[in-house]
């Protein structure tokens, strides 16, 4: 199952909200919903943001196994 609680740990460490990567044009609003339902995203988009916020992926995704 896909994970994005490491970028909501990521943003708090940076002081951020997940909306101030959208008003930078970083993504979509379609993007916040899918984090909100941990739904795929592109590794394109996962680039923009780690890119953004000068961290890694795992700072971002992770994969929990059930």
């Amino acid at each position: 199952m896909i994970s994005y609680q490491p970028l909501y740990h990521t943003l708090i460490n940076k002081n951020m909200k997940l909306d101030q990567l959208r008003k930078d044009g970083i993504i979509s609003s379609i993007t916040i919903a899918k984090f909100k339902k941990n739904e795929s995203i592109t590794l394109t988009t996962v680039d923009k943001i780690c890119q953004y916020l000068k961290c890694n992926i795992e700072d971002i995704v992770e994969i929990r196994l059930e």
